[in-house]
């Protein structure tokens, strides 16, 4: 009688006992579930209503005739056959092109110098990491009233007093269609530096240092380091300042805007300035929206070509 109660009372005492653990991890995992969701839904739901709806909006007014005073007109596919006929947009989509193929290489690689120069323990480190981060926290109107005025063509502009030195000039930077890209290249390097050196610096600070005493121990000099393991290290943070930079780049209006008005004779005209003139100038808001989804197919275009150039991992 004993043998027989203790083989009937032993599963039903261990049941709710080995029951239990599993409620439990699957109560924490659903409570975890609930947190993530709570957690994500400010971040989805500001993505939906400004950037999702908008792009929805731009959409479906590309497409009509629409020139905010009438109602719009739906007229198809016209607004897109206009662009491919539009030289001035096109010519503004080469300037972005110029830019970026000129700037952001230029800009990367002074930001990897300086970033690689400021890692290392020198007197005044602090001072001048924040001398090259300040041009990217300066408002970007002030930026270009700095430029402005270093850009006078008179005696007083400070980059003609330069040059005056030198027995050159003076020059009319941003009047001249020859110089005026130029020199709009030259302060989009300047302000973008400092961005781009910190993300390396950060990268920089996470990089494993025992590969670089195993370096130094097979006797690699520092050029070799350099190149065969900090270059390749920094793969992901390069692939991110690069897509990160295209983006920036394509969106560059107020600069514009203040410093030329993409003149003189559209020669410094980018794809965001040209988009505003359409659609605040000619008030022809369907074709701006039509311009600004090619804009969006571009920079599509641009990022795929960037991760296989670059060779970014699925982890980037």
């Amino acid at each position: 009688m004993t043998t027989a109660t203790a083989r009937t009372e032993t599963p039903a005492d261990e049941g709710p006992t080995r029951r239990r653990p599993t409620s439990r991890r699957r109560s924490v995992r659903t409570a975890e579930r609930r947190w993530g969701l709570l957690l994500a839904a400010p971040a989805t739901l500001h993505t939906l209503l400004w950037i999702g709806a908008p792009i929805l909006v731009a959409i479906i007014l590309s497409f009509t005739a629409y020139d905010i005073i009438h109602p719009a007109q739906f007229i198809g596919l016209q607004n897109y056959a206009t662009i491919f006929t539009d030289e001035l947009f096109w010519r503004s989509v080469l300037h972005n092109v110029i830019i970026a193929a000129i700037g952001i290489p230029i800009s990367m690689f002074l930001a990897l110098v300086f970033a690689v120069l400021l890692n290392r323990s020198v007197p005044g480190q602090g001072i001048f990491r924040v001398m090259v981060f300040l041009p990217h926290i300066t408002a970007t109107v002030a930026v270009a009233m700095i430029w402005l005025w270093i850009y006078n063509p008179s005696q007083n502009g400070l980059m003609n007093i330069v040059l005056g030195t030198l027995g050159i000039g003076p020059l009319p930077f941003l009047t001249d269609p020859d110089l005026a890209l130029g020199a709009v290249i030259l302060v989009t390097i300047w302000q973008g530096i400092g961005l781009k050196m910190l993300i390396y610096l950060a990268a920089l600070q996470g990089l494993d240092g025992q590969l670089y005493e195993a370096a130094d121990l097979d006797g690699a000099n520092f050029v070799q380091k350099f190149f065969r393991i900090t270059v390749p290290m920094l793969r992901p943070a390069t692939f991110f300042i690069l897509i990160t930079s295209l983006i920036a780049n394509f969106q560059t209006f107020d600069l514009i805007y203040i410093l030329t008005e993409g003149g003189p004779a559209n020669s410094t005209s980018v794809v965001t300035y040209r988009i505003y003139q359409t659609a605040f100038q000619e008030f022809r808001v369907g074709l701006a929206n039509a311009q600004s989804v090619i804009l969006l197919l571009i920079l599509i275009v641009f990022a795929f070509l960037s991760r296989r150039i670059v060779g970014g991992t699925d982890g980037d």
